[in-house]
């Protein structure tokens, strides 16, 4: 901070509030930079590491659970198993992380955090600039990517509906700047329409348009109940997207979609629509109720930690608003079928 920035007004109480805010607002900048380049470094180092030593995944994880049972007791959380893949993932994505933080200097670690989950490069790069030359905070850029903003915006025909809603959308958090059920459901592949605005709100109606259609088509003994089911609590009205009945499996099925990534209350919503329609709708003779959550984005956490967990009833799938490549579709249906293991696998404790 050059002192000759700082210009003295009649107003001591502002003027010292002036100094302090652009003082902090110069350290904070400082640290985040300095934390970027020692994530960076910590992640170039560890893939060094790896590249040094076995090629097997096995290898690579047991390496980052030894680095952290050696640093978190000295560091801390910043440096748990999770938290040195996400180190590491930033290297690979960013190898040279000079070049790209001088074009995106405003950009927080946070954000760099929130650009890891993107792994289509072309999209992770639109969101990193965007993100910077609109100045978006890091919930803005969350909300962004959970909710397919950028695949959303390629195919519109009427790109300006979709940045109007978008930002209409996250202008609150602007103001904030301190087997069917495992494998992803592809939107295109559901028939949306080419000439589709593609906005938040037409999606969520199209994606369940088709869904109901691909279900009933599956066969397989479902059969359509209701759209948009009204559900009347002492908490207030509640709308489940799609109920079907299968009579083969002899239960109810109930989906609800999301246009953004899952959350714990998500999960805690359809526990306790599967639970009603269990109490109030199921007759005997019937199994009990099915739930999916059909989200933009799933969650190994979600699956390991909450009500998922070795749940039977209660699932989570991802829908993609773009047809991926062979590729992608191949490491997507893999990365399903994990957090399937995962919502599945025993509690290794009991």
């Amino acid at each position: 901070m050059k002192y000759a920035q700082i210009h003295n007004s009649k107003d001591i109480v502002a003027d010292i509030k002036l100094i302090i805010e652009k003082v902090k607002q110069q350290a904070y900048s400082s640290i985040n930079s300095l934390m970027i380049q020692s994530y960076w470094l910590v992640g170039r180092r560890i893939v060094e590491e790896e590249q040094g030593g076995s090629s097997r995944a096995e290898y690579g994880k047991a390496l980052l659970q030894n680095l952290s049972s050696s640093l978190t007791p000295i560091y801390g959380n910043s440096y748990s198993a999770r938290r040195l893949q996400d180190y590491r993932q930033f290297y690979l994505y960013f190898k040279d992380i000079e070049i790209w933080h001088s074009r995106v200097p405003n950009l927080t670690w946070t954000h760099f955090r929130e650009l890891l989950t993107v792994s289509d490069a072309e999209a992770r790069n639109w969101y990193m600039h965007e993100a910077s030359k609109e100045m978006w905070s890091v919930r803005t850029l969350h909300r962004n990517i959970s909710s397919q903003y950028y695949f959303r915006l390629l195919q519109s025909q009427a790109k300006d509906v979709v940045v109007d809603e978008m930002k209409r959308i996250t202008a609150p958090m602007q103001g904030d700047k301190l087997e069917f059920i495992k494998n992803p459901v592809v939107a295109e592949f559901l028939g949306l329409s080419q000439n589709s605005k593609f906005s938040e709100t037409e999606l969520e109606s199209v994606i369940i348009t088709h869904l109901q259609k691909f279900i009933m088509e599956l066969g397989k003994g479902y059969a359509f109940v209701a759209r948009q089911q009204h559900i009347r609590t002492d908490m207030g009205d509640f709308y489940i997207d799609l109920v079907f009945y299968n009579y083969i499996l002899k239960c109810f099925m109930l989906i609800d979609l999301k246009t953004e990534q899952i959350s714990h209350q998500d999960v805690g919503q359809m526990d306790m629509y599967i639970r009603m329609y269990d109490e109030l709708k199921r007759t005997e003779g019937d199994n009990p109720t099915i739930g999916l959550i059909l989200c933009s984005r799933t969650s190994e956490d979600m699956a390991r930690y909450s009500m998922l967990k070795d749940n039977d009833r209660l699932f989570q799938a991802k829908y993609l608003t773009y047809l991926p490549t062979k590729e992608e579709l191949k490491k997507e249906i893999e990365q399903q079928k994990e957090i399937f293991r995962l919502q599945q696998e025993c509690d290794s404790l009991n």
